[in-house]
């Protein structure tokens, strides 16, 4: 790692750990599960950067108790990896139960993460992700299902806001949690609704932190830089940050994270030369957990534009990198590259990843008429079990 360039923002002493049930992490950070994102090449290339729980992809239920090959392929980690984090997507007690014993019992993770967040219409048209909670008792099932499942270990809740501003359920579903045995819980302060749109109203940590008073309040949304994640548990009193999109194209973020929280870890002068390395060390922990240089090149193509944001690597070569086909030929491209340029400020920083615009939730048919499971809802349910995709 490059030398420091100037000291990190700083952290009162009380919020530099993180205790979750027996896991205890040095610094109040938290990887984001994404799909398509965090596997273990990109938390690998992450841990070499700083402290935190590195949570996998978001792990389908069933597809996990069935052992669905991509999904087995999925919830394998590195020995280097500890501790392991799961977070498993289900919509039926059981299958939450089975998946949640499977872990514990062959000794799969250390720590298991529950999604209620996730808004893409495949996945809230059957009443998954984030408008789940809007049916208490079924939440409260899945929750207790897990818990009871994974047994000594520890169980969180990601969730966000509610489904709109006019159906919010953070509040309700945490308290359940807390009551279910739950070890911690995080809140992406948006809607369903907002997507990625706009800013993440901080406020509702807040208001979450003063309701739940004996597990730990993690905040995410709007994490773009240690400075934002400081900010985040002063304004809030939050105990930890939950990071997303703001380590896309730039996992050395979790140094300056640990930095900022007096953990090890340093700011990185991230001249375009530091990038590009960065950027072939990922394609090369992405070939080996593919085991296959052709799928581990063609995996990190969609990683070029969020390296190289804001650095002067020109249009033709930028596209050159978006269809790298080896190593040998990343390693060419970067010999293009003005490797001395220097760190080009706001143009790197801000917002990465999907953004987009607020949009109506895809709910199944009656689903906010009332906050119980009725007939329908249940048939719905069944249906969205059928997918074993493997998350």
């Amino acid at each position: 790692m490059t030398p420091v360039l100037a000291d990190a923002p700083t952290a009162p002493a009380h919020t530099r750990g993180l205790q979750i049930g027996d896991i205890r992490s040095d610094v109040p950070v938290v990887l984001a599960p994404m799909a398509g994102i965090t596997n273990t090449a990109f938390r690998r290339l992450c841990r070499e950067y700083g402290a935190g729980l590195y949570v996998s992809e978001m792990i389908t239920t069933r597809a996990l108790v069935e052992r669905n090959p991509v999904t087995m392929r999925l919830v394998q980690f590195h020995e280097s990896e500890t501790p392991r984090s799961i977070q498993l997507y289900g919509v039926d007690p059981h299958y939450t139960r089975e998946a949640a014993r499977l872990i514990a019992e062959e000794d799969r993770a250390d720590h298991i993460d529950l999604n209620f967040g996730c808004p893409v219409p495949k996945v809230t048209r059957k009443g998954g992700g984030s408008a789940l909670p809007w049916k208490l008792d079924l939440f409260r099932s899945i929750v207790r299902g897990a818990v009871e499942g994974a047994g000594g270990l520890p169980v969180t809740v990601k969730m966000r806001k509610g489904i709109d501003a006019d159906h919010l359920t953070y509040l309700d579903a945490a308290k359940i949690a807390e009551d279910e045995g739950v070890k911690a819980v995080a809140l992406h302060a948006r809607t369903a609704n907002e997507f990625y749109s706009g800013h993440a109203d901080w406020s509702a940590i807040a208001k979450l932190k003063e309701t739940v008073t004996s597990i730990p309040v993690l905040g995410n949304g709007d994490i773009w830089s240690a400075a934002d994640a400081v900010r985040m548990m002063d304004e809030t009193g939050c105990d930890g940050v939950v990071v997303g999109r703001g380590c896309l194209g730039r996992p050395w973020l979790f140094g300056e994270l640990a930095a900022a929280f007096g953990g090890e870890g340093t700011r990185v002068d991230a001249t375009l030369g530091f990038v590009a390395n960065a950027f072939r060390r990922h394609a090369e922990l992405l070939v080996e957990f593919f085991e296959s240089e052709e799928r581990g090149c063609r995996d990190i193509r969609k990683h070029a534009a969020w390296y190289f944001k804001g650095y002067p690597v020109g249009g033709d070569l930028r596209g050159q990198f978006a269809q790298v086909t080896s190593l040998a030929h990343i390693d060419s491209l970067i010999e293009q590259l003005d490797l001395d340029a220097p760190y080009p400020g706001d143009a790197a920083e801000g917002q990465r990843g999907r953004a987009g615009r607020p949009k109506r939730t895809v709910l199944p048919d009656r689903w906010l008429e009332s906050r119980t499971m009725d007939d329908s809802a249940t048939r719905e349910l069944a249906d969205a079990e059928l997918d074993t995709s493997g998350g």
